[in-house]
């Protein structure tokens, strides 16, 4: 099922694909109350809410954004709607637009959404 978050003519949101549940983003994968974010999969410039939403959805496996491209608009605070490049997403706890907070445990699954650079 998709649930897109009702829209004005004055502020339209992205369309969200995959399995929601409500009008913040959340799936039946990850429906916590800081489960709020959608991510924009560079391989079909679709948002969804999390991976395997993406995995359940589409027929091609999903292509991570580079850090060459991090200035990409992709990831959708589902609290306000407000877009984010990837840089700034991964530097905040928070949606610098409405202070909402963010899952901090989507950190584990950043490689399946970002072409992360090892740590040294």
């Amino acid at each position: 099922m998709v649930h897109e978050a009702p829209t004005d003519q004055h502020s339209a949101r992205p369309r969200v694909y995959g399995a929601t549940v409500d009008a913040h983003t959340r799936c039946v994968h990850y429906a916590g109350p800081t489960d709020i974010v959608a991510i924009k999969f560079r391989c079909c410039d679709r948002f969804y809410p999390c991976f395997q939403c993406h995995a359940d959805t589409e027929s091609h496996p999903a292509a991570q954004w580079a850090p060459t491209e991090w200035a990409e608009l992709a990831i959708l605070c589902g609290a306000c709607g407000q877009t984010l490049t990837i840089e700034a997403y991964r530097s905040v706890s928070a949606c610098p637009a409405c202070g909402s907070a963010f899952n901090d445990g989507c950190r584990v699954h950043a490689h399946l959404y970002f072409q992360v650079p090892p740590t040294p």
